[in-house]
């Protein structure tokens, strides 16, 4: 499996050091980074919103095995019941109806080794998708998505040692 560097380099177009300086940053700062928003604004939401319904299969068919994955391989004590929880989510930061910062207050309890460990894996679960335009656009989704996840529980990292 890809490294999380390998994996924000490939879906997202960075550098190396420039996925190192957006995680090392703030969340704050991290979200007003050129290149985050940059990543964000590019993301064709037009074609996201017309296929839903391949991300939403996607989802429902990989789902419950990531899901287990993360509970007995990682530790992961807190998982949606169903994909339902997570497919909706989506729709709705698609939609424009969630906000990144609802993704972070809903994944703080998840352990940031297990959520770093698990980006490759949740990111290559739209590899089965045949339409390479749509393939891609979801894995860059996820991706950016994912970031922010990353950058929010390395912050989270850093206050708890410094407390």
């Amino acid at each position: 499996m890809e490294s999380l560097i390998a994996i924000f380099e490939k879906h997202l177009g960075f550098s190396p050091s420039q996925v190192e300086s957006i995680l090392n940053k703030p969340l704050v700062e991290a979200l007003k980074s050129v290149e985050l928003n940059q990543e964000l604004t590019s993301l064709d939401s037009n074609l996201l919103k017309k296929t839903l319904p391949t991300a939403g299969a996607v989802l429902a068919k990989e789902l419950p095995p990531f899901y287990n994955w993360l509970k007995h391989e990682l530790g992961v004590k807190r998982i949606p019941d169903s994909p339902e929880h997570t497919t909706t989510w989506v729709i709705g930061f698609v939609h424009n109806r969630e906000s990144l910062t609802s993704l972070v207050d809903l994944h703080r309890p998840v352990p940031s080794g297990a959520l770093e460990a698990s980006v490759p894996r949740l990111v290559h679960l739209f590899d089965g998708v045949e339409d390479a335009q749509v393939r891609q656009e979801w894995q860059k989704a996820i991706a950016a998505l994912c970031l922010v996840l990353v950058v929010a529980a390395r912050e989270q990292d850093k206050l708890a040692v410094a407390t």
